[in-house]
This record gives C-alpha cells, sequence and structure tokens, in this order.
C-alpha cells in the first residue's frame, strides 16, 4: 500500500473536487442554452448538440487517460486533463461562432476526462472491497454538490452577465482544482515491473466477464440519467411549463436524493457486499422505470405531482448503482484500476451520449421518449449483468 502525504479525508475531498468537474461543466450552462442559441443565432438543438459533443469527448479523454496514467502515474495525467480543461474552456469563452464552441467543447472535454479517471483508481490504490466502495460513496456525497449547485450557479451567473460568465466561473474553477492538486496529490500508482500497453491493458478488462457486467450495470444507469438530464429542460420547462427559475430546483432534488441514497449505501456498506446492494438498486430503477411507464401510457395529460418523485426515486437509486459498480469492476485490476475506470466512465458518458441523442430524436413535446429511453436503461444493466457473470464465479 502506498504511503499517503494526505490524510484519507484531505485525498478524497480534493479527488471529489476533481470528480465534480464533469458534472460542473454538464449542468452549470443548461440555463443559459437559450441565451447561447440567441446569441449564436442557431437553434437550441444546435446548442445542445454541445452537450452529447461534451459526454463523447469527455468518453474519449477517459478511454486514452486510463492507460496514461497506469503508464505514466496519477499525477501527470492529471495535471495533463486539467491543463486541456482550462484551455478548452478558454477557447469556448472566445469562441465566435458555434462550430468553434463545439471545437472547444470537445477539447474540454477530453481534458476532463483524462483528468477525472484518476479519481477512482486512486481510491483503489490505496483500498479495496467495501472500503473501497464506502471511499467511493463518500466522494460521491461530497461530489454531488456539483449537480445540486450548478444550475443554481448557472442561472445566477447568467443573470448577472450573460453566457460567457458561466464559463469564466468553469474557468477559475479548473485553475484552481489545478494548482491544488499540482501541490498536494501524491502519486499513489502501483508500480509493476510489467507494463503493457493500452490495447493489452483494455484486453484484460473485457476478457473478465465478471467486471464487464458491472460495467454493463454501470454505464445503462449513467444511460438512463443522461437521458433524464437531456431531455429534463423541454419536458420539465416545455410540457410541464415549469419556469426557468423552478427548474434548477426541481433538477436538484433529484440530487438531495442521489445524496440520501449515497448515505444509506455507506451504512449497507457496513453489513452488506457491494454487488447485493446494487442489485437493490437495479431492481429499485426497474420498478420506478415501470411506473413511470405504465402511468404515462395510460393518461393523456400526467400530473407533475406523480412524474417528479418517480423520477426522484428513479434518479435517486443510482446512490446504490455507481460506487458499487465501480468499486466492484476495479477490485479485479489492482495494477490496472485506471485503465478500468476509464473503460467504466467512457462507457457510462458514451452511452449517456446516445441517450441523450435517442431522447432527441424521438422528442415529440412529451414527456413519453425521456421515460422510454430510461426504462429501456433500467431494464438493460440487470439483464446484460446476468448473461454476462451467469457461471462465473462469484467475487470476493
Amino acid at each position: 500500500m502506498t504511503s499517503l502525504t494526505l490524510s484519507i479525508r484531505s485525498l478524497i475531498l480534493l479527488l471529489a473536487a476533481l470528480t465534480a468537474m464533469a458534472p460542473l461543466a454538464i449542468d452549470a450552462y443548461l440555463p443559459a442554452m437559450l441565451d447561447m442559441s440567441a446569441f449564436f443565432g442557431v437553434s437550441i438543438h444546435d446548442v445542445e448538440l454541445s452537450l452529447s459533443l461534451f459526454l463523447a469527448g469527455f468518453a474519449l479523454g477517459q478511454i486514452v487517460g486510463g492507460p496514461f496514467s497506469d503508464h505514466f502515474g496519477r499525477r501527470a495525467a492529471t495535471g495533463s486533463g486539467i491543463s486541456l480543461f482550462c484551455l478548452g474552456t478558454l477557447g469556448i469563452i472566445l469562441s465566435p461562432t458555434i462550430e468553434w464552441l463545439w471545437a472547444f467543447r470537445v477539447i474540454e472535454a477530453f481534458g476532463g476526462g483524462l483528468a477525472v479517471v484518476n479519481s477512482a483508481a486512486i481510491i483503489r490504490d490505496f483500498s479495496k472491497g467495501q472500503e473501497s466502495a464506502r471511499h467511493l460513496s463518500n466522494m460521491a456525497v461530497i461530489m454531488m454538490l456539483a449537480p445540486l449547485l450548478a444550475p443554481l450557479i448557472g442561472m445566477v451567473l447568467l443573470h448577472l452577465s450573460g453566457w460567457r460568465l458561466v464559463f469564466d466561473f468553469l474557468l477559475v474553477y479548473g485553475l484552481i482544482i489545478g494548482s491544488t492538486l499540482f501541490f498536494k496529490l501524491p502519486e499513489t500508482r502501483l508500480i509493476t515491473d510489467d507494463r503493457p500497453g493500452a490495447f493489452k491493458r483494455y484486453g484484460m478488462v473485457l476478457s473478465n466477464r465478471c467486471a464487464v457486467g458491472f460495467l454493463f450495470s454501470q454505464c445503462f444507469a449513467l444511460g438512463g440519467m443522461f437521458a433524464f438530464i437531456t431531455g429534463s429542460p423541454s419536458v420539465y420547462m416545455g410540457y410541464f411549463g415549469i419556469s426557468e427559475t423552478v427548474y434548477p430546483f426541481l433538477f436538484g432534488t433529484n440530487v438531495v436524493a442521489m445524496i440520501f441514497f449515497n448515505r444509506l449505501n455507506v451504512r449497507l456498506l457496513k453489513r452488506h457486499r457491494p454487488q447485493f446492494i446494487l442489485s437493490i438498486g437495479q431492481a429499485g430503477q426497474i420498478l420506478t422505470a415501470s411506473l413511470l411507464l405504465a402511468y404515462i401510457s395510460f393518461n393523456s395529460n400526467p400530473s407533475l405531482y406523480i412524474v417528479i418523485p418517480l423520477i426522484i426515486l428513479f434518479i435517486g437509486v443510482m446512490g446504490l448503482i455507481v460506487a458499487n459498480a465501480t468499486s466492484s469492476t476495479v477490485e479485479y485490476f489492482p495494477s490496472n484500476s485506471a485503465t478500468a475506470t476509464a473503460l467504466l466512465g467512457a462507457s457510462g458518458f458514451a452511452t449517456g451520449a446516445v441517450t441523450g441523442a435517442v431522447v432527441g430524436i424521438l422528442g415529440d413535446g412529451t414527456a413519453w421518449p425521456m421515460i422510454v429511453v430510461m426504462f429501456g436503461c433500467a431494464v438493460a444493466a440487470p439483464s446484460l449483468r446476468f448473461l454476462m457473470q451467469n457461471g462465473q464465479p462469484k467475487p470476493a
């Protein structure tokens, strides 16, 4: 075990702040999309495309960042990633057209993925099993303040000085996190004589059927969440007529639910294995998604007061899924944890890019496309996990 120059609590706080770059970059500019479309003289769908491009770039950054981190170290990968994130964010601020914004959004996302992939890998470097799952849950609780506050921050900054101030905030945040990690982050990578190339590292992960089952569990859970994130502005503000001022608060209730279930997860991990709790979370998503689908299928005028609580439960039980799926996956790869984490994150964000695009393509002005995609993801996750792990030895 690598000795740490920071306390575990301080390190987890720093890693949570690092991981929070992604939800901040995704959620903070949601309230500004209408203003951005007017500024660039394009449709709202052209601005929404920047979200899918971010998810794709973030996934690519993680794919590259995992083997890079396992080979060159956590500090090198984190520093390089944050530098690219800040460069891309500066480019967005100076973008004269939507096409330039798309390009710099991909650079920003690639850097973010390259940096963020190290968070779970560092935790795996100094812990394992239930301890690792607890650390990931504690990190997630802190990190979830970002999606809780991001839409509110974006709304305030938008009213203060327009959409560019949102990205000014992201740039300053990246610079602060980057400089702090430069001075405080220890090198925790496990050094071994065997240093395989990137393709071999990914082959090692993909050849493990149990690990791939947990990977499917996480990527489709994230796919369902990003289907909601992409569809919620049009469903809440368009279909249900919620104002842009109230929307961030409704959005934030989902994050509060995730924080609650994360705290519950930490308690449950004292008595139960991560794999068991993961199954409970997946069952919860299937139940809530089934109720949502049945309700909107048989009601031409669905009530906001029924739809929103069910969505809150669907998103909330992510707190029982993500940390346990991550810890269960990386447990198999003590010297290859960043690559495993990269594949987890990249698969999740790539799935989110696809599900978000499907929600947009199927968009008909109702909640139906969003709910159908969420239901599909909820069913696919445990089904594929069962197919991959059936007949395989259980993890220790």
